[in-house]
């Protein structure tokens, strides 16, 4: 009886395998970079968000080993209690003048600033109005907050318009991802921020993608803009283009007061690390003294990109580095994705749930320590695959 009650587990294991779905996932055997290890082979990295090598960066490593004679590894309580310490506070300070904001809140990691933010800041019989390609953490987030839930189509302004327009008294809450991870396309965000405005609407961007790759050195999609001042609630995360884990809340200082008090994750989960602390403490340093990097990763957005199209294969709508490479259904995303493994390209395809279906496509993630030849190494065997699979 034991045994039957959990056969829908095979069943729904060998759907996704009969799909192409199933995620294989592979095992790393030494550090980020342009190249890694898996089992025992040397591959190309196609994988990674660590757009600006700042995972193992030598300097990032060294300030972390130094952070660790002091303050230890752990901090052994939440924040609200005794969890909260010199390097945290630094790094909120550091974070706050990177940003251009008055003050910001350090959590465990992106997703969870997003669970800690939407839920404090929308309840019962208000709106929150999202995005419909936004991200799985706002989803979760909206989800827990018990507000009403409202998606407008991806990018439109006249779609959000239009759900403002029939939203109910109470407080509304537009909510958007900065850089969408999946396509590589930037929110409109003065569009949204008119629009909030002209309805009395907050503004909420995750700019989990953003930050370290758009803006003045890396400073984020609000930079982007210009837009400083006028965006109510950033968050962004760590574990992107600053190469470690966790996330922040940015904003106002009364935002930021009010978080600490009402945000649960904050108040319930012990806080960050000294090591991820320590690590996105310089990695902030570094990008406030020089964008070299972030140029660097766009020169070689572009360069990939340009390639692509070359060879007859589509890169979608991205304006950012991220780079997908369109393929269709997710059998045949998958079985390139195998191929460019068997050709030393460790490069992912992505399929439903992520994206919809008949849109599966090898998702190339873009670094600064890629190299020219890098590139060319693997502009030519895309191009062998997508002719073997009669591609272009």
């Amino acid at each position: 009886m034991t045994q039957e009650k959990m056969n829908f587990i095979d069943r729904e294991l060998q759907e996704l395998k009969d799909e192409g779905l199933y995620k294989d996932i592979k095992t790393l055997e030494g550090a980020q970079g342009a190249w890694v290890q898996i089992k025992g082979e040397k591959v190309l990295n196609f994988c990674s968000n660590n757009y600006l090598g700042f995972a193992a960066d030598s300097r990032i490593k060294e300030a972390t080993k130094k952070a660790i004679d002091k303050y230890g590894v752990g901090p052994g309580a939440v924040r609200t209690i005794a969890g909260t310490m010199t390097i945290h506070k630094e790094l909120e300070e550091e974070l706050a003048r990177f940003k251009g904001v008055e003050a910001t809140l350090v959590l465990q990691s992106g997703f969870m600033a997003n669970l800690a933010a939407i839920p404090a800041l929308a309840d019962k019989g208000d709106t929150i109005i999202s995005d419909e390609l936004n991200h799985a953490s706002i989803i979760d987030g909206s989800r827990l907050s018990r507000a009403n839930k409202k998606v407008y189509p991806h990018n439109d302004m006249e779609g959000l318009e239009k759900v403002l327009k029939e939203t109910p008294e109470g407080k509304k809450l537009i909510i958007t991802d900065g850089v969408f991870s999946m396509d590589g396309d930037i929110a409109p965000l003065p569009g949204i921020v008119e629009l909030a405005e002209k309805y009395g609407a907050m503004t909420f961007v995750d700019d989990a993608h953003g930050e370290g790759v758009v803006g003045r050195d890396g400073r984020g999609i609000v930079d982007h803009f210009n837009l400083h001042g006028r965006v109510d609630v950033e968050v962004g995360t760590f574990s992107k283009a600053l190469g470690v884990m966790g996330g922040v809340i940015a904003g106002s200082k009364k935002l930021v007061e009010y978080l600490v008090q009402k945000a649960r994750p904050f108040t319930f989960s012990s806080a960050l690390t000294v090591p991820d602390t320590a690590a996105t403490l310089e990695a902030v340093r570094i990008l406030s003294e020089s964008g070299e990097l972030v140029e660097k990763l766009w020169d070689n957005a572009r360069y990939f990109q340009e390639g692509i199209k070359e060879i007859g294969l589509d890169t979608g709508v991205t304006e950012t580095p991220i780079t997908p490479v369109m393929i269709g259904e997710a059998h045949q995303a998958a079985e390139f994705s195998k191929k460019l493994l068997e050709e030393k390209i460790f490069a992912q395809s992505i399929g439903f749930p992520l994206v919809p279906r008949g849109k599966a496509r090898i998702r190339v993630m873009i670094s600064a320590t890629h190299s020219k030849s890098d590139l060319d190494f693997a502009l030519d065997k895309f191009r062998k695959i997508g002719k073997e699979l009669k591609l272009v």
